[in-house]
């Protein structure tokens, strides 16, 4: 995706060409994830009811037994119940993450090279990418949670639009936010980790082991990071 938008080869993108290449990206990884998705969600949904239930009256044993009894009750397609859902949150997610973590880079360092930019602005990047993620696309994921954990056979919600429906009458707008907080706070601190641990394999990549343990500055960082958050 990122060679077909560059306009010459080894060009680096404009913040527009980063937002067009990860929302083209999130097509892929909405397929790759729905059925994990599926599985997470009704995981989770069993965890929730089953509060002070015997294990017995679990319908679910594991991951393994959620995918084969959605397997048996509908086949393969079972499995990608809530993709339509899930590509809605994955495509206008990963463009506002990727679009808002390259954003801040270029206006940190003032131009287009964000290669010297510091760890600690990287950092600051990648945590409010994650969290601009969440924002744009929260009520969506839990609309596409409500369409997963949905019965097969016999579903209460007959798609994206009368899943939205029902949550609002039931709950009014603000059980299209239930768990918000929470939610925005792992996916700050997942981001902030994963640029920390992309930073610090890049930066053992070009120095001995032994620089890195003595300087600890990037790792004496990100625990601040994470911390603070």
């Amino acid at each position: 995706m990122e060679t077909l938008l560059r306009s010459e080869p080894d060009a680096p993108l404009t913040v527009y060409q980063q937002v067009a290449a990860r929302a083209g990206a999130g097509f892929a990884v909405a397929i790759l994830t729905t059925p994990t998705e599926l599985i997470k969600c009704r995981l989770q949904a069993q965890s929730a009811l089953a509060d002070g239930a015997v294990t017995a009256a679990m319908k679910y044993s594991g991951p393994l037994d959620v995918a084969k009894q959605v397997w048996r009750s509908g086949g393969v397609r079972s499995l990608f119940k809530g993709l339509i859902p899930t590509m809605a949150r994955e495509v206008p997610g990963n463009a506002a993450m990727f679009g808002v973590y390259e954003a801040l880079k270029q206006h940190f360092v003032g131009g287009t090279d964000t290669s010297g930019l510091s760890c600690g602005s990287l950092i600051i990047a990648g945590g409010l990418a994650g969290g601009a993620f969440w924002a744009s696309v929260y009520p969506t994921d839990v609309i596409k949670s409500v369409i997963q954990i949905d019965d097969n056979k016999n579903p209460k919600n007959l798609g994206l639009i009368d899943a939205f429906k029902r949550i609002v009458k039931t709950e009014g707008f603000g059980g299209l936010y239930k768990g918000f907080g929470p939610a925005m706070r792992r996916r700050i601190h997942h981001d902030i980790t994963v640029v920390v641990l992309f930073l610090y394999c890049d930066s053992a990549s070009h120095t001995s082991f032994a620089e890195q343990i003595s300087s600890g500055g990037l790792m004496t960082l990100s625990v601040k990071s994470l911390i603070s958050i």
